[in-house]
């Protein structure tokens, strides 16, 4: 057929340059675009040479949403899910009973209408496809009945995933322990695409991504890439489908429990004064106190709240090299301290039969709680209200005004209530002398003209 092609013609490396012409081409690939009674839209891809591999796409929710017009149950559409529904215990059902025997149903049935490189003879000789798993994504949708709110929570629970333990430096693990043999790259990223903001958390050849679907829907999905990043068999099987399906599922709620534990964490009285201070376990151990403000031990809180804690838990070593990021010098024996106060004040526990923590759903409570409170609250508010801040610096910030007019304010009080008492109770040369002080030093008066006769 005829095509367009290119190639370089002359030109430095750093700008070569390339011309395009039509010409005469064998083409290797083919797509086979398809509508299915119970899939609808799809495609199967195929190459024109040995040993013919084949591509199928399918999309699971256009699956569920013929599954529904076919039992009458109504909804309302969204981009790729479900904005609303009349009978949601119905829906859900139906999403869940989707299996590899659908798949594997709807490759049978289409394989006996498209062209093949294999005749019946060779099919007869056992020249047969066997299917396997080269992307499978798993979605969450939650559906808000306010989407401005909704949309104002992701935002605003946005930067902790960036700013809590640093997880941009950390592992970022689902459910499966990684080591310094562990090939691939852990990271945390966030990105816009148009106006709308999200997250994409990476494992090996792997992730999950979260953002707000049509201004309304909070979306969370992880991809899986390569099955094997889990331990699980690449071919399409009952066990390995279902395998898969919990996995991502698991993933998905993890994310969102750690984002929900974040949004409600403030502490008691109690519990506060039993964190910030010395105190002693109930077997009578000693528990030192974790100072709020002290940079070691704030340092240690965000440290804890990192994502890598979240799935595969914590050592001595992966901890410390978090630390030591943020504090250079930090030692092994200073650790292992701080390691005996986190247990002590319940914060972590000893994964048993190994050298392993995990941190208690108090722990990570109180961590995300100080860490939040201390970097977005005390820091930037003190900064605000130094009194050497220039004022122009000062009056665009709303808190550093209404302080210094609260302390503009308080003076004027003080003065009026001294000026007050004075005239009430004490004799008039006294009076003038105070007066006098409040006006100017009485360094700035002539040494031969005492205060006390400024009348």
């Amino acid at each position: 057929m005829s095509a367009w092609r290119g190639w370089r013609d002359g030109g430095p490396d750093g700008h070569p340059h390339f011309v395009y012409r039509r010409q005469s081409i064998l083409p290797n690939n083919y797509y086979f675009y398809v509508r299915d009674p119970d899939w609808g839209p799809g495609f199967i891809k195929t190459v024109a040479y040995a040993p013919f591999p084949v591509w199928v796409y399918l999309n699971g929710n256009e699956w569920a949403k013929r599954q529904a017009a076919q039992q009458r149950v109504l909804f309302k559409p969204l981009d790729n899910g479900f904005a609303s529904c009349e009978d949601a215990q119905a829906l859900a059902a139906m999403c869940q009973s989707l299996s590899a025997e659908d798949v594997r149903l709807f490759c049978d049935r289409w394989r006996g209408v498209l062209p093949s490189p294999f005749t019946i003879e060779d099919r007869k000789r056992g020249y047969e496809y066997a299917l396997a798993f080269r992307q499978l994504e798993i979605s969450d949708t939650r559906v808000f009945d306010r989407p401005v709110a909704g949309r104002a929570w992701f935002e605003a629970t946005l930067p902790d995933q960036l700013t809590l333990g640093r997880p941009d430096q950390a592992a970022v693990i689902f459910g499966r322990r990684v080591n310094s043999r562990t090939p691939g790259r852990f990271h945390t990223k966030l990105f816009n695409r148009g106006v709308e903001a999200a997250i994409q958390i990476h494992f090996r050849a792997s992730k999950v991504k979260q953002y707000f679907k049509e201004g309304r829907a909070l979306r969370t999905e992880t991809t899986v890439n390569d099955t094997r990043d889990f331990g699980i068999g690449r071919l399409l099987t009952d066990a390995n489908w279902d395998a898969l399906i919990a996995i991502g599922h698991n993933i998905n709620q993890r994310l969102l429990d750690h984002q929900l534990d974040a949004c409600a964490c403030a502490p008691d009285a109690t519990t506060l004064e039993r964190v910030v201070l010395p105190s002693r376990t109930h077997d009578g151990l000693p528990a030192p106190g974790l100072r709020f403000g002290e940079p070691r031990t704030m340092v240690l809180l965000a440290c804890l709240s990192s994502f890598q804690h979240l799935f595969t838990g914590l050592t001595n070593r992966s901890l410390r090299e978090l630390i030591a990021g943020l504090m250079p010098g930090y030692s092994a024996r200073q650790m292992t301290y701080d390691l005996r106060r986190l247990r002590r004040k319940g914060f972590i526990q000893r994964i048993p039969r190994t050298q392993r923590y995990e941190l208690t759903c108090e722990g990570r409570r109180l961590a995300v709680f100080l860490t939040k409170t201390y970097t977005r609250i005390v820091s930037p508010s003190l900064a605000e209200l130094d009194p050497t801040l220039p004022n122009e610096i000062a009056k665009r910030s709303p808190l550093a005004v209404s302080y210094r007019a609260f302390e503009r304010a308080i003076e004027d009080e003080i003065k009026t209530r001294r000026y007050r008492g004075l005239t009430r109770r004490w004799p008039i040369r006294e009076l003038l002398n105070d007066l006098a002080e409040l006006v100017t030093d009485r360094a700035d008066w002539p040494s031969d003209q005492p205060a006390t006769n400024c009348g």
